[in-house]
């Protein structure tokens, strides 16, 4: 099955998942075809959905045929073009740079690791792009967008991630 994230009528976006469509948040640079390292887009492609990861001590493992795993207190994932590691998952402390995974918001209580950049990754070509749970805005209707990432609400991505196996794809069209 394809995840396709989609233009909302009147603007924003949406997650088209098998004709349920739910709102979502994308990178604050927009979707982008060209992908780079820090340029805050959503990157153009289809990506596959390699596994599930959720903070145990926020809820229970989500309902999924996925592969799901926990993250720790040590868990990072490396944003650090110039470094070996970049754009895999690492240990903290970790002197190059990287994401902390366990994260005082709620964005990254559950995580979807997808298949950008990663087989192998080439370095400056965008790491850690996700399907995580969205930030709601501040001071207007809707949610605050990613560093690249597709976010949806935690009910709404459970909802998706009972739906979701093997060979499911998040689509990003340009």
């Amino acid at each position: 099955m394809d995840l396709i994230v989609e233009t909302a009528p009147g603007g924003g976006h949406v997650l088209n998942v098998g004709g349920r469509r739910y709102a979502c948040a994308i990178g604050r640079g927009g979707i982008v075809a060209d992908k780079r390292e820090g340029d805050g887009g959503t990157p153009v492609g289809a990506w596959p959905i390699r596994r599930v990861l959720y903070r145990p001590d926020r809820l229970a493992a989500p309902r999924t045929a996925l592969p799901v795993s926990e993250i720790t207190p040590d868990d990072g994932w490396c944003d650090d073009p110039a470094h070996p590691d970049y754009n895999r998952p690492v240990r903290r402390p970790f002197a190059a740079g990287h994401e902390e995974m366990w994260r005082e918001d709620h964005a990254y209580d559950v995580v979807v690791v997808l298949g950008h950049n990663d087989d192998p990754p080439v370095p400056g070509l965008g790491s850690a792009v996700f399907l995580h749970v969205s930030r709601p805005a501040e001071q207007q209707p809707g949610f605050m967008p990613t560093a690249g990432c597709v976010a949806l609400p935690l009910p709404h991505l459970l909802e998706v991630l009972a739906l979701c196996g093997p060979g499911d794809r998040l689509v990003v069209p340009a």
